[in-house]
C-alpha cells in the first residue's frame, strides 16, 4: 500500500449503555463504499477489559486501521489507540480523555444548565439509564419505538469502566476527527466542543442527539470516510 492510499479498514467501538448493533446503519454504508468494517462487542465491565477486547479486534485487521468510537468508546479508542495498525482517530460524540482521565472525571464539572442524564443509582457495581427517560436523554430524534427497544435492551454500563483512566491518550501522535452532536442530552455540546479543541481534532456538528450514530449514518460515515483518505 502507497503512503498516500486510503485506509479500508474500520473498527467501530460502542458506548455505555448499548452494543455494538447501533453501528449497523453506518456499517451498512461503510460496507457499500469498498471497507472493511468490524464491529468490537466490548462488554463495558472495565476500561482495561474494553481496552483489550478492541486490541484483539484490531490486531485481526490485515492493514492500516480508522479507530472510530462513540459516548465511552472515545475513551476505549484513546487508549486503545496507541496500536501501531490505527492511523487515525474518529470521535463520535464522545469522551475525549487526556492522561489520567477518566468519564467520572470528565462528567465531575458539567456546564452550567447542562442536561443531567437520568442515570439510575448503581445496583450490584452497574449503572443503567431510567427507561421512562431514555428516549429523552439518549435517542430524541429516533422512532419512538426504536428508542424504546434501545431502553429496553440497555447493557448495564459497569462502575469500573466509569473509572478506568487513560495512561496516554493516542490522539497525541495521531491525527483525529470529532463529530459533535449538537443536540445531545447526555454529554453537553460545549463539553463535546472543548474536548475536540483540545485535542486537536477536525470537527463537524450535526443537529442530532446523543444516538447520532444510529439517527444520522451519513453524516457518520462521510467523517470516518474522510478520516480514512486524509
Amino acid at each position: 500500500m502507497s503512503a498516500d492510499a486510503p485506509i479500508r479498514n474500520v473498527v467501530l467501538v460502542h458506548g455505555g449503555f448499548v452494543d455494538g448493533s447501533g453501528w449497523q446503519a453506518v456499517c451498512d454504508r461503510l460496507v457499500a463504499e469498498g471497507y472493511r468494517v468490524s464491529v468490537v462487542q466490548h462488554p463495558t465491565l472495565g476500561l482495561e477489559g474494553d481496552v483489550a477486547a478492541t486490541r484483539q479486534v484490531i490486531d485481526a485487521q490485515d492493514g492500516p486501521v480508522v479507530l472510530v468510537g462513540h459516548s465511552y468508546g472515545g475513551v476505549i479508542i484513546s487508549e486503545a489507540g496507541r496500536h501501531d495498525a490505527v492511523a487515525s482517530l474518529v470521535y463520535v460524540a464522545a469522551f475525549a480523555p487526556d492522561k489520567g482521565e477518566s468519564v467520572n472525571t470528565l462528567i465531575a464539572d458539567p456546564p452550567p444548565g447542562a442536561p443531567v442524564p437520568p442515570i439510575l443509582p448503581p445496583r450490584d457495581g452497574f449503572l443503567l439509564l431510567d427507561r421512562e427517560r431514555f428516549a429523552e436523554a439518549f435517542a430524541g430524534d429516533l422512532p419512538p419505538e426504536q428508542a424504546r427497544f434501545m431502553a429496553d435492551a440497555q447493557l448495564p454500563w459497569g462502575m469500573e469502566a466509569l473509572t478506568g483512566a487513560v495512561t496516554e491518550p493516542a490522539w497525541r501522535s495521531k491525527p483525529s476527527w470529532y463529530l459533535v452532536s449538537t443536540e445531545d442530552r447526555m454529554i453537553p455540546p460545549p463539553a463535546q466542543r472543548a474536548m475536540a479543541e483540545r485535542i486537536g481534532a477536525t470537527v463537524v456538528e450535526v443537529p442530532a442527539s446523543h444516538s447520532v450514530y444510529v439517527s444520522r449514518p451519513d453524516a457518520v460515515a462521510g467523517l470516518i470516510g474522510r478520516a480514512a483518505g486524509a
